[in-house]
């Protein structure tokens, strides 16, 4: 068996998406600077090696996301798979429950965890997501506001954001967001 993986185009950027028996693994910018990262962690975790080749999986995430990003849908209904740690496991699956138009800091993250000092820790699990959109990283932002880092770029972040209903200035832009 392998990861069966292809290219889905959207408008926000090209992304790897990856099938492993079934679930998604991968959902991934494919320009970004933890790539190799990234893919050696879900390579080494699963002993596997990335084939492409179309499945059903793969597909339907394709359809999901193109209706995502027409506005037509809000949440994602497909089985996935997480590769990283436990605490990364426990970051990703609270992204997932930060609905559709909302959007938390880092800081209201922790609380939630009940550590406020874990904060840093938070971004870097954040940063290892490898199911962008699906598990919706781009959802957190600076406590005052601002938008912050994001593996897709801040432009990227910047769409998926406005899809969701948040607009932001040009203004920002200006003051580095």
């Amino acid at each position: 068996m392998a990861i069966f993986t292809q290219v889905y185009n959207s408008p926000a950027g090209r992304l790897l998406l990856g099938d492993y028996y079934g679930e998604l693994c991968l959902c991934d910018w494919i320009y970004r600077k933890k790539r190799a990262e990234i893919e050696a962690r879900i390579l080494h975790k699963l002993d596997e090696k990335y084939e492409e080749k179309n499945t059903d999986l793969l597909e339907q995430t394709s359809l999901q996301l193109n209706e995502y990003f027409k506005g037509q849908r809000k949440i994602f209904e497909l089985p996935t798979l997480f590769c990283g740690t436990d605490f990364q496991k426990k970051v990703w699956t609270l992204l997932t429950e930060i609905p559709f138009g909302e959007t938390r800091s880092y800081k209201q993250m922790a609380l939630k965890i009940a550590d406020e000092k874990i904060v840093r820790a938070l971004a870097a699990a954040n940063g290892a997501n490898a199911l962008s959109i699906v598990v919706p990283c781009h959802r957190i932002i600076g406590s005052s506001g601002e938008l912050v880092g994001y593996a897709g770029g801040l432009a990227a972040k910047r769409k998926l954001l406005e899809i969701e209903g948040h607009v932001y200035s040009q203004q920002l832009d200006l003051f580095g967001a």
